[in-house]
């Protein structure tokens, strides 16, 4: 596992946006599993400038989100689609029927994460997973728990992480309390997996899952079994 600490939040960004540069040079169709929160924006940013430098063609890119809210669809304002669309995709070249969030409003979510996993296997995997890390070492929704759950499935969420995300709402009461995510095969399957994190609230997290036990009550210390994991880390 490979870590860098950048000494700002812009430079994480940069950081990051530069190595999902380098796989989208390399392999112009490659597939990149993206992020949501409000760590990615700057990376996404960063990659909206490269592409209006000249730089990056996502004309044949594919792409798979971790997650998205069990009841919100992609006209909502507060949808993970949404979010994509706004910060990343509607600013680049890429063909969005080559994007691909879970369903939140499908009727069966059960179904819906079979389907899901069955279109990420469909694909080959990711050629890089971009992750962020919650408090609680969420990754994707995957909270902590008592098993590593390896497909896409439906999620309660933690009051830790509801709480967080409450930013993003008007008020706390808003926030869907279950989602739709990508379970841990999907994730390991990656080629390469990139977690950003940022803050000083972050830093006893990311010191956990990197050196600590690899337990489902961390979900993200699973990560410490992958052979190609870089994670960039600002306190700022």
């Amino acid at each position: 596992m490979k870590y860098i600490e950048a000494g700002s939040y812009e430079e994480l960004s940069r950081i990051a946006a530069g190595i999902i540069a380098d796989q989208v040079k390399e392999k112009p169709d490659c597939v990149l599993g993206l992020a949501t929160g409000s760590t990615p924006i700057g990376t996404y940013k960063e990659l909206i400038k490269k592409y209006e430098a000249g730089e990056l063609d996502f004309s044949k890119v594919k792409t798979v989100n971790l997650d998205e809210y069990i009841g919100l669809d992609g006209s909502s304002d507060q949808s993970y689609r949404y979010f994509m669309n706004h910060n990343l995709f509607d600013h680049v070249n890429i063909d969005k029927n080559n994007t691909n969030v879970p369903n939140g409003k499908a009727a069966d979510p059960s179904k819906e994460g079979a389907r899901y996993d069955e279109l990420v296997a469909s694909l080959g995997g990711t050629d890089i997973q971009l992750l962020g890390i919650g408090h609680d070492g969420h990754i994707g929704f995957n909270e902590p728990d008592e098993v590593f759950y390896a497909a896409t499935h439906e999620v309660v969420l933690d009051d830790m992480t509801i709480d967080a995300n409450a930013r993003f709402f008007a008020s706390r009461d808003e926030v869907p309390t279950k989602a739709i995510t990508m379970g841990m095969w999907a994730i390991m399957q990656a080629k390469k997996i990139i977690l950003v994190a940022n803050g000083e609230g972050k830093k006893d997290i990311v010191d956990k899952f990197m050196h600590g036990p690899v337990t489902p009550k961390v979900p993200a210390s699973i990560l410490q079994c992958h052979r190609d994991v870089t994670v960039i880390y600002s306190k700022n």
